[in-house]
């Protein structure tokens, strides 16, 4: 009985073993596989072209939403600055344009909350927000102490930016102040080299080791031929009018205006490091709040005393101070929010594509005249801010393109 029921389950194994290799045969008969390898092969390959094409279709729609986001930076840049061109024909006060632009910040984290509710399932409350991004305060939460230590100082270098480039903008065109204010980038980069300790370091310290690949050192050198480029651009920009003319007075608040725009990202990467989009919206929210309440006296201060001039509140341009608040804020949300649906250097690419833009305008519109020493410094200032956007293993992709190419 019992060497019945073991031949039994031997042939029941032998069986199931036969079939499982008939299932899954894979024999080459005249260099072609037979049988399910076939049927397997066909499933794999559609496997990865859906995958493929899932992949593709993610980045295509990213793209799209990058060229979406190129177009509507360089209008909210292009827009802001030349209404500002305009308004200060009727109102000949940039303190008080900043201060009220500025105060538009307080909106930021109210769209952010309803974006959120649109998009989350979660449902929380305003305030479940409010308690949930403003951990980066620390325990305490928003007190006046916070804002006065951690909030200050980036008060005041977001105001000083914005008022030094309208400052700015009363004297120079807007070709040349957003093409001077494009140097923002390589006073990033410098500063981070100084300040931050990054790894494209070109002296290090003990402590700090060395470029560990040839590309470091590659994109370190590009980085430094960006930033040479656009210091040679605001030296011939200077020079365009010559050094003793009066706008080398507004180019040098459009490099100040620069340069206090880099230390403002510098140090929020400093304190902040890599902020939530939430706490990014409560930040600008904040910074515009406090805009409102602890700098509402300076406008009135320098009204008073003649600085600072303006007509009666009914003569006020009310609908070009709201354009140019509207359109600063705008840009500062697609700026600061707009990674979530595209790639950050299309976001940049935006910014810089605002010159030519800037420089048609005032051609039509200003008859601006462009000489050579100009264009040049123009173009090296654009030429040095795309070579920062360059990634870190650009030649290793300049290398295969090229391959590729050959083939």
């Amino acid at each position: 009985m019992e060497r019945g029921r073991e031949t039994a389950a031997r042939f029941l194994l032998r069986l199931v073993g036969e079939n499982h290799l008939r299932e899954n045969a894979t024999v080459m008969a005249d260099g072609h596989p037979t049988g399910g390898g076939a049927l397997t092969e066909s499933r794999g390959g559609g496997q990865t072209l859906r995958c493929c094409l899932r992949v593709t279709v993610a980045h295509l729609s990213k793209a799209l939403w990058g060229v979406a986001m190129v177009t509507c930076v360089c209008s909210t840049w292009v827009g802001s600055t030349q209404l500002a061109k305009v308004t200060f024909r009727q109102f000949d006060a940039p303190f008080t344009l900043t201060w009220f632009a500025t105060t538009w910040n307080v909106l930021v984290f109210p769209l952010y909350y309803i974006v959120h509710l649109c998009r989350s399932s979660e449902r929380h409350t305003p305030w479940q927000s409010f308690r949930q991004c403003c951990r980066f305060l620390g325990d305490d939460g928003v007190t006046v102490r916070t804002i006065m230590v951690k909030m200050a100082p980036f008060g005041l270098l977001w105001t000083m930016t914005h008022y030094l480039y309208l400052q700015a903008l009363r004297k120079l065109s807007t070709t040349d102040a957003s093409a001077l204010f494009c140097c923002n980038k390589a006073f990033v980069f410098l500063l981070s080299w100084i300040l931050l300790r990054d790894r494209f370091m070109g002296v290090r310290g003990r402590n700090y080791p060395a470029p560990c690949s040839a590309t470091s050192t590659s994109h370190f050198a590009m980085q430094i031929v960006a930033a040479i480029l656009a210091i040679a651009g605001i030296v011939m920009m200077t020079y365009a009018d010559g050094f003793h003319s009066r706008s080398v007075i507004a180019i040098s608040f459009v490099v100040a205006s620069a340069s206090t725009s880099a230390m403002y990202k510098v140090l929020f990467k400093m304190v902040l490091g890599s902020a939530k989009f939430g706490e990014a919206a409560l930040f600008l929210t904040i910074l515009g709040g406090a805009n409102f309440i602890l700098v509402s006296p300076v406008p009135l201060v320098l009204y008073f005393t003649g600085v600072e001039h303006f007509s009666s509140p009914s003569d006020i341009p009310w609908g070009c101070l709201c354009g140019v608040a509207g359109l600063l804020l705008a840009f500062n949300l697609l700026v600061n929010f707009g990674i979530a649906i595209t790639y950050p250097t299309l976001i940049s690419l935006g910014v810089i594509l605002s010159v030519p833009v800037n420089a048609l305008v005032d051609r039509h519109t200003c008859e601006v005249q462009f000489n050579t020493v100009r264009l040049i410094a123009v173009s090296l200032i654009c030429l040095g801010f795309v070579l920062l956007l360059l990634p870190e293993d650009w030649d290793r992709c300049l290398v295969h393109v090229a391959a590729r190419l050959r083939k």
